[in-house]
């Protein structure tokens, strides 16, 4: 199975073989855990190999938070990959999408059959290269918030990764609310993740459950971020979260 190293020692030292490409990875653990910052040191490596990227980062408000996470944690600039990203920004107070320009689609994406088609136009968009497209959801779990709509986006996540073998997947979950339904994801996916943190100084950990035909180090490993640039993007997200599940919630 072909699959991607990431050139970073933390991640590299417990999966030595890398990534496994056209696989599912969840990364899962409380709230404020670095789940999404994990999955952007894979998202750094994927586009530095030639590979183009789908954001669906629901937890900021909007693309340049998710451009400044990633820099302050990989030192990556988006800026110079804007031909193979794609954000996909949710936005539940349009009916179904809308495509803004180049690389931003808004998206009512708490819909299964908008998610389904603004993931279609997103990796339509984009160029296979390297190795191919990579999906990356973080906070998710925002999603299930909705009374109408939260077991059949629930239902869709799972179908996606669970069926689609052409792309590769990463998302990110919550585990402090909607707990019966994020190990549902967690037990669809070829690949899981867990993460954890500690306060006082503010550091995260992460281990690997299982990867997909290939051997890895279950033991926890540090996630090396500083405490500053953790506490910097988690006020940040917190923030987002407040005002996103209100929204979701509502329909």
């Amino acid at each position: 199975m072909k699959s991607l190293k990431t050139g970073i020692d933390w991640i590299d030292k417990v999966i030595p073989a890398g990534l496994p490409l056209n696989s599912s990875t969840v990364i899962s653990g409380p709230g404020g855990s670095g789940k999404p910052l994990i999955g952007e040191t894979f998202v750094s490596a994927w586009l530095k190999d030639g590979g183009s990227v789908v954001f669906m980062s629901l937890q900021y408000p909007t693309t340049k938070f998710i451009t400044t996470s990633i820099k302050n944690v990989t030192g990556l600039n988006l800026d110079d990959y804007t031909d193979r990203i794609i954000f996909l920004q949710l936005d539940v107070s349009i009916p179904d999408l809308i495509d803004e320009s180049n690389n931003i689609i808004r998206a009512n994406l708490v819909k299964p059959e908008v998610w389904d088609k603004a993931l279609h136009i997103a990796k339509e968009k984009l160029p296979g290269k390297g190795p191919g497209v990579l999906i990356f959801g973080s906070a998710l779990n925002l999603l299930l918030f909705s009374p109408t709509y939260g077991d059949a986006i629930l239902n869709k996540m799972k179908e996606t990764i669970t069926t689609d073998k052409s792309n590769t997947y990463i998302f990110s979950v919550s585990t402090t609310a909607k707990a019966d339904e994020i190990a549902e994801i967690e037990n669809a996916a070829d690949n899981l993740i867990l993460s954890h943190a500690e306060k006082e100084p503010f550091r995260l950990f992460m281990k690997i459950v299982r990867i997909k035909g290939s051997n890895y180090d279950p033991n926890e490993v540090e996630v090396a971020i500083s405490s500053k640039i953790l506490n910097d993007i988690k006020e940040t997200a917190d923030h987002s979260r407040k005002v996103v599940i209100p929204a979701i919630s509502k329909i």
